[in-house]
């Protein structure tokens, strides 16, 4: 039978200079190369669209623990002999069982961000939660750490539990290599020493039960919450190569706890082990795991690069072309090109200039914004930019003309109601504390933040406790609304003190920034030219290849897939 790193009885305590063993010898190099390689571009790419989302530093720490692992069972056959007998115990105890906890927090994100962007299908219900912690339509609940950890994000509350299982996991080690006499033979449980020669004693090390604590984790992963992951994600297309990425890694995972033991106790796997040790098997499931973790998304990258360079260049010829040509009919070509992508009755193609162009792009935010939203919130996890741009451009379109307001009392009534608008469209889709913050310039979001991040912090969060002996003495609330107004019974100011949360407007000063940009009405148009410009490179040339397929099918039309992942999507919440 097998041990971990190919000791026998026949072994000498000596390096294993054999072809075998130098072939591993450079391999390790050689891999170990191109991951480093790989992981080095993802740092520098870190803040490229594919993966902005990802959260790169899990998986990353993952990789890293568990190549770390992969490295001493590669170099198994060439020092195993010389290595202390439990070394790899401690190894495989702690690196293999912390890896893949780290992994299966970065990669459980994948349904998790799906979900979440789900509703940005359903308008109406966006504003289910909104970041701060203790926001105005969420109650703070108990102080116990049981409450406290619920309101945590999902990011942390999942480091919170993967730190929890990783301390349970070294302690199972500690605990197994305490009462194990296989390494030490002046305590433990009786019965469990080895006997024989040094290298029989040092073979019998390298098996038994104690290891098994240290696999445990790659079996749970691989053969249950995998599994889950799969099934949760039966419904989500992306285009970030995430869903295939999950896919690979738990395929590739199935076998490696099953040969890991069949190669350990089966007396026939000993002629394979002389050239593939038993913690090779778990080895190759890492190097899928490193391939679909690393170099993936290096291509997912590379490609979202490629596709970006070339919409670029569409523009650059659209506006060329613009020049030499009137503006209404360049308009109109854009306008028409557009329309037929959208009715399906024209095959449309990302070549095409004039959809890739700002008009095209606008014509579809005005008439159809439905579609784009759909698909950046169900295939490409960025439904925060379309919603952002639907939701300021129905806020303009409702705001009164202040030509039309006379009277100065009614004139601040007004403001006030912009500035609160405003505030909320903040809160959910620029706050750098909002779920999906969309992506701004340093420059841009210090302005907004300048504007509204104290108000928001006072109402959405931070905010001081009530004060139990003077309720009426909350900061910066210069009067009630007008909805809840109060008598001033001790009735109707706890009464007024608990709707609060529920219809909570800022009542302080407005900021003199906010009133500067046309009375408030101009706030968001550098943002929203940044976020268009982002679109327009980004979601809408693969909007556009999505469509073009959708077409390509024989007996569908352009929306009807998208309609179909909507009711899918609205089906499954």
């Amino acid at each position: 039978m097998g041990s971990e790193l190919g000791v026998n009885a026949n072994s000498k305590a000596e390096l294993s200079l054999t072809p075998v063993s130098i072939w591993w010898v450079c391999w390790t190099c050689v891999w170990t190369t191109v991951i480093a390689i790989g992981m080095v571009y993802l740092i520098i790419h870190r803040n490229s669209t594919p993966l902005r989302l990802r959260g790169i530093g899990l998986s990353l720490s993952a990789v890293i623990l568990l190549h770390l692992y992969w490295i001493s069972v590669q170099l198994g056959l060439l020092v195993g002999s010389l290595a202390p007998g439990d070394a790899e115990f401690w190894i495989m105890g702690t690196l293999l069982p912390c890896g893949i906890a780290l992994f299966h927090a970065s990669n459980s994100r994948f349904v998790h961000v799906a979900n979440l962007q789900k509703r940005y299908t359903r308008p109406n219900s966006r504003l289910v939660g909104l970041p701060y912690g203790n926001t105005a339509f969420e109650p703070k609940g108990g102080k116990g750490l049981i409450d406290r950890f619920r309101r945590l994000d999902y990011t942390t509350k999942s480091l919170i539990t993967v730190g929890f299982a990783m301390l349970l996991q070294i302690f199972l080690t500690a605990s197994m290599y305490i009462i194990s006499r296989k390494w030490h033979s002046s305590w433990g449980i009786p019965g469990t020493e080895v006997t024989g020669t040094a290298m029989e004693q040092k073979s019998e090390m390298g098996r038994g039960w104690e290891w098994w604590p240290g696999v445990f984790w790659q079996f749970f992963w691989s053969w249950i919450v995998a599994p889950i992951i799969l099934w949760k994600s039966r419904e989500i297309h992306d285009t970030q190569g995430w869903r295939v990425q999950t896919i690979g890694c738990a395929v590739a995972s199935l076998h490696a706890t099953p040969l890991w033991l069949i190669a350990l106790y089966v007396p026939a796997m000993e002629v394979v082990n002389n050239y593939w040790l038993p913690a090779q098997w778990i080895c190759l499931s890492i190097v899928f795991i490193e391939i679909f973790t690393v170099l993936l998304p290096c291509w997912e990258v590379f490609r979202h690069q490629s596709l970006h360079q070339e919409t670029l260049d569409l523009i650059a010829e659209w506006e060329s072309k613009q020049k030499s040509a009137p503006e209404t009919k360049s308009l109109k070509s854009a306008t028409a090109t557009v329309e037929s992508m959208m009715s399906g009755s024209v095959k449309t193609d990302v070549s095409d200039e004039s959809v890739m162009s700002m008009p095209a792009l606008e014509h579809v935010l005005d008439r159809d914004p439905a579609s784009l939203q759909n698909f950046s919130a169900l295939h490409d996890f960025s439904g925060e930019n379309i919603a952002f741009l639907t939701s300021v451009a129905q806020w303009k379109s409702s705001l009164q003309d202040a030509s039309d307001v006379e009277d100065e009392e009614d004139l601040k009534e007004m403001l006030q109601e912009r500035y609160n608008s405003a505030l909320s469209i903040y809160v959910e889709f620029v706050s750098p504390h909002a779920e999906f913050p969309i992506n701004l310039c340093f420059q841009e979001l210090s302005k907004l933040e300048n504007i509204f991040e104290e108000p928001a912090r006072i109402i959405y969060g931070d905010e001081p406790e009530m004060n139990a002996i003077a309720p009426f003495n909350i900061p910066s609330f210069s009067r009630l609304p007008s909805a809840m107004s109060s008598d001033g019974s001790e009735k109707d100011i706890h009464v007024t003190a608990s709707v609060l949360r529920d219809r909570v407007w800022y009542w302080g000063d407005v900021p003199e920034e906010f009133v500067a940009c046309g009375l408030g009405a101009n706030v968001f148009d550098e943002a929203v030219k940044a976020v268009k410009y982002l679109v327009l490179t980004n979601t809408w040339p693969r909007f556009v290849r999505s469509r073009s397929n959708t077409c390509r099918l024989p007996g569908t039309t352009a929306g009807s897939g998208f309609d179909v992942e909507l009711a899918r999507a609205q089906h499954v919440n």
